[in-house]
């Protein structure tokens, strides 16, 4: 029962997020921003996670999980509410603030609940599921928000988003509120002293990597993509394909698994996407975009749910949701960085050289990780 409370929060707050955020660029570009600013806009959703994680992690420690996401889908509510209302950028802005702390309460105590309610044996399939759900809803999210926006209107998808945020506010009551002795506080610089442990430290790189390229693509492929001419439901659907490549990928990865080392996998799932990172920006065919898009899901999908179960195995008992902000602090810092770096590149030198970059990024970060004599992969000093 409350592994099926779980996957269904997550999915909603997910479908959410995916309904909006591919919007966001367009919308954004209708009402005259460069792609500079909306590298800024997309980094405006990681900016206030990367402050509050790691104390979105130590209150889902002390206080336990239902509260933080209660607060969290009650925050995604309020931060559809502004773009629907007000057709102005700022809105956007304050959207974005507000949907990314909301959404590090959300993503931290769910992960928490999932470990907690796990044993070791079963924490990979738990994760994977959980993977799974976010997978779903990055299929059905663009397809959903490019179709309204394209036979409606911007405001539409964010009045629908906040219709569909509602329920899950009520369901979220029946998060089990798991405490844990937290008996002293610990300071930042204690947080951080966690990458001294080698898992963890490798968890947390591989992560970012994925989360900082999964970013990028749904921020600056709705630019390129109507440069080619694609409408808002072929954007959509693009998009929507990575989700479900995700999703077939999470079902063979426990086969894989069994084939080859999580490291291995890890290791081939950042060259897989940096490959096609490379490749997309030199078609202009809705068909080449679909099958790189795919190719794209591929290596995303295996990397997230391998890096969170790595995480949750390296983290000390008692400070499991603590690590788990902490990875969440590292993804966002990547999400904040990434997109206003990415955006600079593409106001000098074109969009094309956003992906083109980015794959490059994405490759030489692999190179960090090498395959040691017993199998397993380790980032260089």
């Amino acid at each position: 029962m409350i592994l099926r409370i779980i996957i269904f929060s997550v999915f909603a707050f997910q479908l959410i997020i995916n309904i909006t955020r591919p919007i966001i660029t367009l919308y954004a570009s209708n009402l005259g921003s460069n792609t500079f600013e909306i590298g800024i806009l997309t980094a405006a959703f990681a900016f206030f996670p990367l402050l509050f994680a790691l104390q979105a992690g130590r209150i889902a420690d002390k206080y336990g999980d239902r509260y933080p996401v209660i607060f969290g889908m009650i925050g995604l509510a309020v931060g559809m509410f502004f773009p629907y209302f007000f057709t102005t950028i700022w809105a956007l802005y304050i959207s974005q603030f507000i949907v990314g702390i909301s959404n590090i309460f959300i993503a931290v105590s769910l992960q928490n609940v999932i470990g907690n309610i796990a044993t070791e044996s079963n924490r990979d399939q738990y994760f994977s599921m959980f993977g799974m759900a976010v997978a779903a809803a990055s299929l059905i999210g663009p397809i959903l928000g490019g179709y309204i926006s394209e036979h409606y209107n911007y405001n539409s998808v964010f009045l629908v988003s906040l219709l569909l945020a509602i329920f899950p506010i009520f369901i979220s009551f029946k998060v089990p509120a798991i405490k844990k002795d937290v008996s002293e506080k610990k300071s930042i610089i204690e947080s951080i002293g966690l990458l001294k442990i080698p898992l963890l430290k490798k968890a947390l790189f591989s992560s970012a990597l994925v989360l900082y390229s999964k970013d990028i693509f749904v921020a600056y492929f709705p630019i390129l993509a109507k440069e080619a001419d694609l409408s808002n439901s072929q954007i959509g659907l693009v998009i929507s394909l990575q989700g479900l490549a995700m999703i077939i990928i999470r079902f063979v990865l426990p086969r894989l698994l069994i084939l080859m080392s999580r490291d291995f996998i890890l290791f081939i799932s950042v060259i897989l996407a940096g490959a096609s990172f490379l490749l997309i920006p030199f078609t202009g065919s809705l068909i080449f975009y679909c099958v790189f898009s795919c190719l794209m899901g591929f290596g995303l999908g295996c990397g997230q749910p391998l890096s969170l179960t790595t995480t949750y195995n390296a983290s000390p008992l008692n400070r499991t949701g603590e690590v788990l902000g902490l990875r969440l602090s590292t993804n966002r810092l990547s999400q904040l960085i990434a997109p206003i770096f990415f955006g600079l590149v593409g106001s000098w030198m074109g969009i094309l050289s956003v992906f083109i970059f980015s794959g490059f990024f994405l490759i030489g970060g692999s190179w960090f990780l090498k395959e040691n004599k017993t199998g397993s992969i380790q980032i260089n000093k």
